[in-house]
């Protein structure tokens, strides 16, 4: 994957307020364009990762609280982005954005928020 291409426009998936699986999965889904039939289940999210129509370079924000109110979902939810990156067949990067940008307390350097509709990967 070029990740430089990517990166011109990435997917950012803010986590900011997620303390839960079922939560996670609706971000998930907004913030990738997840097709209807989406399972909001681990098997679906990396089924869908893996066939993404495009190169794309997650940023995932705002993950702390949620890897602190639920560990274990975090871990699995690390190896499936870990393993989609891996079997990829457009090419999928995972960068995980940490601390928050000096002078802006509430959101992201590339503009994640709780308010954000979904981005396009058509």
């Amino acid at each position: 994957m070029k990740l430089a291409e990517a990166l011109r426009d990435p997917v950012v998936l803010d986590l900011r307020g997620v303390v839960d699986k079922a939560a996670f999965m609706d971000r998930c889904a907004g913030a990738l364009a997840l097709p209807r039939w989406f399972g909001r289940n681990w098997d679906a999210l990396a089924d869908c990762l893996t066939d993404l129509p495009r190169p794309v370079a997650l940023v995932v924000t705002g993950w702390q609280a949620y890897a602190t109110a639920r560990p274990s979902d975090w871990e699995t939810a690390q190896d499936v982005f870990a393993t989609a990156a891996d079997t990829s067949t457009t090419g999928l990067t995972v960068l995980l954005a940490l601390g928050t940008p000096q002078g802006n307390p509430r959101g992201s350097a590339l503009g994640g928020s709780d308010e954000g509709g979904s981005a396009s990967l058509g």
